[in-house]
This record gives structure tokens, sequence and C-alpha cells, in this order.
């Protein structure tokens, strides 16, 4: 099996301040804005280096998003900044009616996505945002698994044309990708070949998903782990060239099971090749106040759950 080594626990919150402070010195027209949540965005150092750039609206989310789109019809790129619950749920009408609709290129950047943003409780910890996101016409929706990749993705988007949904977290995670594996939107990366059972993860589940494969190795099986840092545009043609050499498919995301990267591949393989699938996430429920591993143990997000899932889906083969 390749093997990746953890550069360190770390944010993926703190790979978009990097990325979006090294914007600031090659791209004069992002503009960021902020909704009360500056430290927790690591915004600041964009902040300090570009204070005429940032705009703090104060805690009036759905005002954030007006700004934004109004911003753009100047030719501007702005990046706004708050938890995800409140980058999604709480603005709903404003990011379908203001940003997809009219085709603004907003980056509506999320973090304290899922359960592991821990203590802060179920009001906080949405698990529906891929899902409502994804279903606007016209949104990419990015989930990148780790501070680099989230880094790479931050910088990326300010090329890409159009709406995008840049989903990030709280909790300190393994940091392993390289320069080298890339990055490009609506492409996933095969981390691990494997012939008996795919992988597909996303966002905090990848390392998991990795962990996962090594056990699973240890026990003869031999696991195909994808990461899929883009839920919208999928990469269809990946997912499909997988499973028809392994036969069957683990999805794993932290967020609901309904509306997430799962039903987006599952809608795409019974399409073109039917195939036994599993999934890992959250079985439509809403989160609780706990530690990060506490809540990635109770709600089967982890390398165990991954495990137990693919010997559950090579049963049914």
């Amino acid at each position: 099996m390749k093997k990746y080594t953890d550069l360190g626990a770390v944010d993926t919150r703190s790979g978009f301040g990097v990325g979006l402070a090294e914007l600031g010195k090659t791209n004069p027209d992002v503009i960021a804005l902020c909704a009360d949540l500056v430290g927790s965005l690591k915004m600041q150092e964009f902040i300090d280096e570009n204070p005429n750039r940032f705009i703090q609206v104060g805690i009036a989310e759905a005002n954030m998003m007006g700004i934004a789109a109004g911003l753009t019809i100047g030719g501007k790129i702005p990046y706004t900044g708050t938890f995800a619950n409140f980058s999604t749920g709480r603005v709903y009408d404003q990011i379908r009616q203001s940003i997809a609709y009219s085709g603004k290129n907003v980056k509506i950047c999320a973090s304290h996505a899922g359960v592991t943003l821990g203590e802060d409780g179920a009001t906080h910890q949405i698990l529906e945002d891929i899902g409502l996101m994804k279903m606007l016409p016209g949104m990419t929706v990015i989930n990148p698994c780790d501070f680099n990749q989230t880094k790479a993705a931050t910088i990326a988007i300010a090329e890409y044309e159009g709406p995008v949904y840049l989903r990030f977290g709280r909790p300190k995670v393994a940091n392993f990708t390289t320069d080298e594996l890339g990055f490009k939107i609506g492409k996933g990366i095969i981390l691990n070949p494997g012939d008996d059972v795919t992988i597909a993860a996303t966002g905090h589940l990848v390392w998991e998903a990795l962990l996962a494969a090594e056990q699973l190795e240890a026990e003869g099986i031999a696991a195909e782990v994808i990461n899929i840092h883009t839920i919208k545009p999928l990469d269809e043609a990946l997912i499909i060239e997988s499973v028809l050499k392994t036969g069957a498919i683990v999805t794993a995301e932290e967020h609901n099971y309904i509306g997430g990267l799962g039903e987006s591949i599952s809608g795409t393989l019974s399409k073109n090749h039917p195939t036994p699938q599993e999934y890992v996430a959250t079985q439509d429920t809403f989160g609780e106040s706990g530690s990060p591993i506490q809540l990635m143990e109770k709600y089967g997000l982890n390398k165990n759950a991954i495990v137990s899932a693919s010997k559950r889906v090579l049963a049914r083969k």
C-alpha cells in the first residue's frame, strides 16, 4: 500500500487563512468579507496586509451575501467567511436568488462544518450543507481533506469563474497531501490503488479512509482509496473506472447520507454501472455536543466504520 506521512495535525480552516493571505498578495481583485468570525476563519493575516480589501459585516450573514453578490458586478472576487451553518442554512434564500440564480462569482467559504466542530453542539453542526449547496444550479461544491489541500483549493477557486462553496473545519487533522498530488477542481485523486473495494472519501474522512485501507490490507483486502475533494462537479469517470475494477464501493463523508457525496455517487452508478454500495455518514440525524473524537466514534465516521462498511459491501459482491 502507498504510504502517506502526516506532516503534523493542523486545522483545515488554517489552510484557508494561509491561502487567502497568499491571494491578498497575488490577486488585487480578491475581497474578503466576514460575519464577526475573523479569528475562527483565520482571516487576520489577509486583513493586516489588505485593510482596504476587507469588509466586517458583523452578525448579518444575509447582508454579507448580498454585498458579496454586488461586489462581483465591479469585477471583484469576494470571499465570504463564517461558519458552515451560517453560510448555508441561515442564508439560503440570499444565496439562491442573489448568487446562484444570477451566476455571481462569489466564493462562499465555510468553516466549522460537520460534527467535528465539537462542543458548540447541534445548532452549529450542520450536516445538510453539501446537499443544500449541490442542489443549486451552477454551484461548485468543494470539501478538501487537510491543511495543504484547503490552501490549494482556496487559491484555485479565485481563478474559477462562478459561485463556489468551499467547506472546511475546526479540528486539527492529519496534514498529508503534497504538491505532487496536485489539485484540480472536479478531478478526484487516487491515493491508493486496489482491486477489491473502492473507498471514495471526502473531507476529514479521507485520512480515516487511508487508515482503514491499511487495516484492510493486513487482512488481505486491497482497497482503492479516492479523495473526492470536489462534490460537484463530480468526477464520474474516475468513480466508474474504479468500480468497474473493484465491483463494490464505500462512500465516506462527515455529512448526512441523504444529500451528500454518497447519494451523488449512487446516482452516477445507477445510470452507468449499478454497484453494491455502503454509506459511512450520519444517518438522518442532528449532532450533539462532545469532542470531535467522541462524535466521530458515536456517529460512525472513522476508520473502524469504514473497515466495517467495506466488509459489508464485499459480502454483497
